[in-house]
Formats: structure tokens, C-alpha cells, sequence
């Protein structure tokens, strides 16, 4: 995103709001604003009167007031956002920009309006978590390989309920996912660049449960490829296949614990799974533990070298069997 935000060429009005349309290839109106505050504002214009449907979807932001006021002609409406302080700007740019790109096949108000307050709800988990910093390239991966081997989970074995439930999101000090006597650890590699994957903590590949697994995804970068998702593509996949009300709102909660929102940064890059491997961790696999560390050691982290675990490798449905 540039340095530059769309509100700051745009002066404070003594009455009202001052708006500059945005440049956008959709048909819904759309505008840049600032108020006699100067807080910063972004504009849906519709035609209509959505009162009802309003009242009926709109929830309440952590730092973003949502309104819905009358038009400056007759039978339209402004759907107004606006942002408390203006210290969050660059995030409520990156907010906006991703309505605005998911605003652009939109071809009537109603539509305009539904696609406004379904991303307005999918903001409010983030936003309460107030983890507003951008997810770093690993992140991103990390998290995209979590989010494949769910919808494996609930495929094969789990319900979406179960799986959703299973996942264990932003939690570092347990595995990815734990369901009955099982923990599951999820790690990407990107392409052949490396031999290893890392481990966290000294607690990651310990657990009281029965089994504990290690899964390992090779992601290559493929934008060709008509199988790639992008992060955001991705959930958008699951949000659709978990067909579960209660499901779907642990499932955003738990990604905005993360720290992830749909944010056009995330279109790209687009993953495809080149190899996923399966290791059963027990006996003499190598992992520090804490129980054998010496005293005054902690939290530490280290890398594994693949070749020195094949011999642990076992087949996917050790874990992903119907149980």
C-alpha cells in the first residue's frame, strides 16, 4: 500500500463531511470523506431505502461507527463508515480497500449493501482483538497450511463443528490442533528452499494425549495454477464449505485472534500443496522436552532436519482415518 492515504489530500469541512470519490471499476458510488472532526470516512452510496435490512445486519465496531443517513437527492442512501481516531488510519485503509475490491461485481444496491455488512461482521472479531499489525510472510504461510489440513480434517474425519473446534488458533504453547486423544502439529516449507522445519517451544512436540503428530506441507508459490488459493481465497473457501452458524463465528473469532483479516495484501501469494507428509512423534524422535532440559533453560526453539525423521513418517490416515 502506498505511504500516501486517501484522506489526506482531503480538507476538514466546517458543515457536514467533504468527500472525493474513489477510483474504483465498480458501479456502486464510492467515496473518501472526512468530517468537521476530520475523522476519516468512507461512503457507499446507494439507491433505496435499506432502514430495515440496516437495523437488521449492522453490528458494533471496535473503533469504526457505522451509520446510515439519507442521500443528497431523493430515494438515495449513504452507508457511512467512520473511523474514531485517525492514529488507525492505515489500517482502516486496508479495511476499506478490501470492501471496495469485494464492492467491484456489484451491480445494484441490495447486493452493495449485503456485501458492506457481511464484511462490516467479519471486521468486528478482528477488530475487538486489536491485533492490527500486517501477518509476516511466514505467518501467512503458516497459517494457510493450518487452514488446508482443517478442511482435511473435516473431510475425512471430523465434523466442521469438531474440526473448527479442534483448531487451536493463535495458541502457541499447545499443538495446532487437538481432538480427543490426539494432537496434530502443522508446519509449511516453501518449495525445496529448505531441509527442516522449526520448532517453537519445548513444549510443541510434547503432550498427556495418546498420539501426537507431526504434518509437514511443501507449498509452492503457483498463480498459474488453477488449484491456488491465496490466503484469503482459502478462507473464503472454508467460510463456505463449514455450513455451520456457531462454526463459522469460532471460526472468525479465532482467525482474528490470529490476527488475520481479509486485507487485499493477502490476495497474493497463491499456494498449492506440492507434497504433504505425515510423522508419528514418539520414542526416539529427536525434540527437546522440557522435563530434560537443564535447569534454567527455556523457551527455546530449533530446527529439525527431515531426513532424520523418516523413518517416523506414517500414512495420512493414521490421522485423518474416520475415527
Amino acid at each position: 500500500m502506498s505511504s500516501r492515504l486517501p484522506w489526506d489530500e482531503i480538507g476538514i469541512p466546517t458543515t457536514d463531511y467533504t468527500v472525493r470519490k474513489v477510483a474504483a471499476p465498480g458501479v456502486t458510488p464510492l467515496f473518501w470523506g472526512r468530517d468537521t472532526r476530520g475523522r476519516c470516512l468512507l461512503i457507499v452510496e446507494l439507491e433505496g431505502d435499506f432502514a430495515e435490512e440496516f437495523r437488521r445486519g449492522v453490528v458494533d465496531l471496535y473503533g469504526i461507527k457505522v451509520d446510515l443517513r439519507e442521500g443528497e437527492l431523493p430515494g438515495q442512501q449513504r452507508l457511512v463508515l467512520t473511523l474514531d481516531r485517525n492514529v488507525d488510519q492505515d489500517l482502516f485503509a486496508g479495511l476499506c480497500q478490501t470492501l471496495i475490491n469485494a464492492l467491484e461485481p456489484a451491480t445494484a444496491s441490495p447486493e452493495a449493501l449485503a456485501v458492506s455488512l457481511t464484511h462490516i461482521r467479519r471486521w468486528r472479531a478482528f477488530l475487538a482483538a486489536r491485533k492490527s499489525r500486517r501477518l509476516s510472510d511466514e505467518e501467512v504461510r503458516g497459517l494457510w497450511a493450518e487452514l488446508q489440513y482443517m478442511r482435511a480434517l473435516y473431510a475425512r474425519r471430523l465434523t466442521s463443528a469438531a474440526t473448527v473446534d479442534a483448531w487451536t488458533g493463535d495458541d502457541k504453547i499447545q499443538q495446532d490442533f487437538i481432538f480427543g486423544n490426539t494432537a496434530v502439529e502443522v508446519k509449511s516449507l516453501l518449495g525445496c528452499d529448505r531441509n527442516t522445519v522449526r520448532i517453537s517451544s519445548e513444549d510443541q512436540l510434547t503432550t498427556v494425549l495418546d498420539d501426537l503428530f507431526l504434518v509437514t506441507h511443501k507449498l509452492t508459490a503457483a498463480a498459474d495454477n488453477s488449484d491456488a488459493l491465496s490466503l484469503n481465497a482459502l478462507v473464503e473457501v472454508i467460510e463456505s464449505e463449514l455450513g455451520d452458524g456457531d462454526a463459522l463465528e469460532q471460526f472468525s473469532q479465532k482467525l482474528a485472534d490470529f490476527g488475520y483479516l481479509p486485507i487485499a495484501a493477502y490476495d497474493t501469494p497463491e499456494f498449492v500443496v506440492a507434497d504433504r507428509q505425515t510423522y508419528r512423534v514418539e520414542g526416539a524422535f529427536p525434540r527437546l522436552v522440557r522435563a530434560e532440559l537443564p535447569n534454567g533453560v527455556t523457551r527455546v526453539s530449533y530446527e529439525i532436519e527431515l531426513e532424520a525423521i523418516k523413518d517416523f513418517e506414517t500414512d495420512d490416515d493414521e490421522v485423518l482415518k474416520e475415527g
